[in-house]
């Protein structure tokens, strides 16, 4: 089995950050150590507001220092990281990331570099971003960018497809094995599909799924998909395979969310899909 630490918000209600990857990672047989940056009482986009806190500053390096003392961190095949509260935080994993690979030099970094979206009402701490862009970057294995994201990691403007796989590129080459771009928004090849992209130095890959009409777009379906692509590399599929699994149970998931008509995401009702998909949709190779 393998054993991934994860380092992201938690709400105390519905799903975001570890609340949304946690569970599925583990029904896709994974081993998750939780490390929470945040908790709060549910995630930032209700109206209403939220209750919680950053974490101190210091404890992820803390807890990190009580899993090696128990021997647990030598066993770790993976670091995944996302929302975080302080830039400070940002360091702590980076010296989590380098401490674990000294003792396990086949473990994985996979960062999800969650850089905010004021208009929906995500918001990262100051010097979140260029952590983001800098160190993060020089210590990932994997990134899981949306669009904005992707932009803002390569300085770039990207309006098509073409544009996309180039930006991907140039983090390939700056050492990042893997990228997988979470929502090509308006680089996407069609508005009526959802479609990610796949980057890695064998080659880019597309895929789509539906579209749903909701009435409030759920949250935290980036972090499902970085948590499940991260836990179909560690169960031994490919690139590709893993990237059309993750694709196919994310949709699911937001399949049984919008039958439900509910604003969180369906984990629980979606479950047996994720742990087993269904593959209607299969990437295609675009370079």
């Amino acid at each position: 089995m393998k054993r991934i630490i994860s380092i992201q918000s938690h709400v105390v209600y519905g799903c975001a950050g570890n609340s949304s990857a946690v569970f599925p990672m583990r029904r896709s047989g994974m081993d998750v150590l939780p490390i929470n940056t945040v908790q709060f009482s549910n995630h930032t986009q209700y109206a209403e507001g939220w209750k919680g806190m950053v974490m101190p500053a210091g404890q992820i390096t803390e807890l990190v220092e009580g899993l090696n003392n128990i021997g647990v961190l030598a066993s770790v095949d993976a670091v995944l990281s996302g929302y975080l509260g302080s830039a400070e935080q940002g360091g702590e994993i980076v010296a989590a990331v380098e401490k674990l690979k000294a003792s396990n030099p086949a473990a994985i970094y996979c960062c999800d570099p969650v850089m905010g979206h004021p208009e929906k009402g995500c918001i990262v701490a100051p010097g979140v971003a260029e952590f983001l862009k800098t160190k993060a970057l020089a210590a990932a294995d994997v990134m899981t960018p949306n669009l904005l994201e992707l932009e803002t990691l390569t300085d770039t403007e990207i309006h098509n497809l073409d544009e996309a796989i180039a930006a991907c590129e140039q983090l390939l080459r700056q050492g990042v094995k893997m990228v997988v771009v979470k929502h090509l928004a308006r680089a996407a090849t069609s508005s009526e599909r959802f479609e990610m992209l796949l980057a890695t130095e064998q080659g880019c890959y597309l895929i789509a799924r539906p579209l749903y009409e909701f009435e409030k777009q759920p949250v935290g379906v980036g972090d499902l998909i970085s948590g499940l692509m991260l836990a179909n590399l560690l169960a031994g599929f490919t690139a590709v395979e893993a990237f059309e699994r993750t694709n196919a149970a994310v949709d699911a998931v937001l399949a049984e969310t919008f039958k439900q008509q509910a604003y969180e995401l369906q984990l629980i009702r979606a479950q047996e899909s994720i742990a087993s998909p269904v593959i209607y949709e299969h990437a295609k190779q675009v370079k």
